[in-house]
């Protein structure tokens, strides 16, 4: 499971995230060494494709056999881990720079996290959590309390309870994309 954020708006940047999609894809497929190497391939082609510098992602390989998630982060906010006794996890152990933010190519970091039967994942964009002249710590535990309160609720109306809970009353000002897998 992957999310992504490129700055801009519009055609041209729904252009970049398209390109970026079907490289992630491609890396991923190639490499065999997980979610890190996977972005290392991608940061190295975003570096070829106008509108990519900063982007963002997380790319989270989910082993349902073993129950672990591997995951690794290029500047993306954290994904959130709901597990069945109510906790909720972030997942922030194997964050790194945005693509392209790098001059030269270094390793990026690789973590992993065992999860339980029933658990939730959620990937995310910022426009769901971050707020102008906030600490992004208001919006992770804002996020945090929901995925608490909505516990239990299946992933599609987890998904509308978040938009719910979390859109500003004044609408987004930033776009929003979410992911929810049951576990």
């Amino acid at each position: 499971m992957a999310v992504g954020d490129v700055v801009g708006y519009g055609l041209a940047a729904a252009c970049v995230m398209g390109q970026l999609r079907s490289a992630l894809s491609a890396a991923f497929r190639v490499s065999d060494d997980g979610p890190a190497r996977a972005l290392e391939v991608l940061g190295l082609y975003a570096r070829s494709v106008s509108g990519a510098e900063s982007t963002t992602t997380v790319l989270c390989v989910i082993d349902g056999v073993n129950r672990v998630i591997a995951y690794s982060s290029a500047g993306h906010p954290p994904p959130a881990l709901l597990h069945p006794d109510g906790t909720v996890e972030f997942l922030d152990q194997a964050t790194d720079p945005p693509l392209g933010a790098r001059p030269e190519h270094i390793p990026r970091p690789q973590s992993k996290v065992p999860f339980s039967e029933g658990a939730t994942l959620v990937l995310y964009t910022d426009g769901l959590i971050e707020r102008r002249r906030e600490d992004i710590d208001v919006g992770l535990n804002r996020l945090a309390a929901s995925l608490i309160r909505h516990q239990g609720t299946e992933p599609e109306a987890l998904a509308g309870a978040l938009l719910d809970d979390l859109t500003p009353p004044a609408g987004a000002t930033d776009d929003i994309a979410l992911v929810v897998i049951r576990l």
